[in-house]
């Protein structure tokens, strides 16, 4: 007989859980034993092994091969990069994993609006900051609040005034809108990424200053709106645990500020990027809780939430609540009145609300066999409607609205031309995620390798990609 496999535990670490997904998604197509799956992905079967147990590391290439040999649908992709990407050093396929980290004690903050209270960790047993940045929203674990503040905050002194005033706060706003409006033009990374990185820290240092009761809202709702940002800017330079931690700092102020639309907008971005690395469920339960008391948000703001409750629905190829969640985004969104809304989401504008509620039905028809024709048309509202201050969203709609057309539709060689378009965008960006998009459409014109256009396509993204 064989011998019984080893239980995992996926809520030790990034890896393990990794591991585990892996397992679990192999168990799931057929089930597969190691030498099987090694076999369709050109790896030994001990190297399948050595990852489920997180005692190996895997390559972007190797998850890649995984998704598409069990069909995940790029689960093991995109988490990828939080668990191996953003930790470590390139190493080959078949280096074992490192020594465990240094852990730091995790301290506690509650929250005001919804009245939770706190707990302590068990003596003696600290986690890893990487551990539970990770852990902190993704349902594996129930995990304290973390110390925010302290882990943003670096170790050497800086220079801090002795007390808030106005300026602090203006100065916070004039960040917050600057970051947002490079992060939408250029994407998260390069100078955006390091511009974020900086003011985040500066904001957290700035809350345990004394500051005059009647500014104290402001503050926090002021640093709530930088976190947002930053998470946003990190996050599309998939730096995800340092994202998580920007959103939690800026959940955390906004429910202290009893500020419902920033904790909205907060949640919203949460749910996100929950989905984005394949956990939809978690991405799920954040945008319920985004709409906790939705009679106090903006038509908007519920519009928002919504969609991203139709995109966690798509991920799962939940047909039917995919289709109800996007209608009563539409339903939300026809409502919208922008003198209702706060200045932050004049974002969301009817060019962004058709690109995200495409998005949701992008998934039903590439991976639940539906109708490809709604989202085509909303992506092409979507590309037609952003403006080069949103560059990004137009480059992910065109993109996107290429994949589409060339695993959907009849015509590859209007995907091609479409596909070009989105690269002239995509070249001028720093987007992991823009980057992410292309790559899914080169393994859609991998399906027409007799075509040449398809070919030449596909070099030119692994050159975007590249450079």
């Amino acid at each position: 007989m064989p011998r019984p496999e080893k239980q995992l535990t996926p809520d030790a670490s990034p890896r393990d859980w990794f591991g585990h997904e892996l397992r679990t998604w192999r168990k799931k197509r057929g089930p597969l034993t190691h030498a099987e799956l090694s076999a369709k992905v050109q790896v030994s079967g001990s190297l399948i092994e050595k990852i489920e147990k997180a005692t190996a590391t895997c390559s972007r290439d190797l998850a890649e091969r995984l998704d598409e040999a069990l069909q995940t649908g790029g689960v093991l992709t995109r988490a990828w990069g939080m668990v191996f990407g953003q930790t470590e050093k390139a190493r080959p396929e078949t280096e074992s994993a490192p020594p465990g980290r240094a852990e730091v004690p995790v301290q506690i903050h509650e929250g005001r609006i919804l009245g939770r209270g706190s707990t302590t960790p068990p003596s003696g047993s600290p986690a890893s900051v990487d551990r539970r940045a990770f852990l902190a929203t993704s349902g594996l674990a129930a995990i304290a609040p973390i110390d925010l503040v302290h882990l943003v905050t670096p170790a050497a002194p800086r220079e801090i005034p002795t007390q808030i005033r106005p300026r602090e706060i203006r100065q916070l706003k004039s960040l917050a809108d600057v970051i947002h409006r490079q992060d939408n033009e250029y994407g998260g990374g390069g100078a955006v990424r390091e511009l974020a990185r900086g003011a985040i820290m500066w904001g957290a240092s700035l809350l345990p200053v004394p500051c005059p009761e009647p500014l104290r809202p402001e503050l926090l709702a002021s640093v709530a709106r930088l976190g947002i940002v930053v998470g946003a800017s990190q996050f599309d330079a998939y730096a995800h645990n340092d994202a998580r931690v920007s959103f939690r700092l800026a959940a955390e102020c906004a429910e202290e500020a009893g500020e419902w639309h920033l904790r909205a907008k907060t949640y919203s971005f949460m749910a996100r990027q929950e989905i984005w690395v394949g956990d939809p469920d978690t991405g799920l339960t954040h945008a319920e809780k985004g709409l906790v008391r939705s009679d106090r948000l903006s038509a908007t703001e519920r519009a928002m939430l919504h969609t991203a409750r139709a995109r966690a629905f798509g991920k799962m190829r939940d047909v039917a609540n995919t289709l109800r969640a996007v209608g009563e985004a539409d339903a939300a969104f026809e409502q919208s009145d922008p003198a209702q809304d706060p200045p932050w989401m004049a974002y969301y504008d009817y060019a962004q609300h058709h690109g995200d509620t495409a998005h949701a039905l992008f998934d039903l028809a590439v991976r639940a066999d539906q109708d490809p024709g709604q989202a085509a048309r909303r992506f092409e509202i979507a590309v037609k409607g952003h403006g080069n201050a949103f560059a990004r969203s137009r480059a992910i709609s065109e993109t996107k609205l290429a994949s589409l057309v060339m695993a959907k539709g009849d015509d590859p060689r209007h995907a091609v031309v479409l596909g070009h378009r989105a690269l002239d965008d995509v070249g001028k960006l720093t987007s992991c995620r823009a980057a992410e998009d292309l790559r899914e459409l080169a393994r859609f014109a991998g399906r027409h390798r007799n075509l040449p256009e398809a070919s030449d396509l596909r070099e030119r993204i692994a050159a975007t990609v590249q450079a």
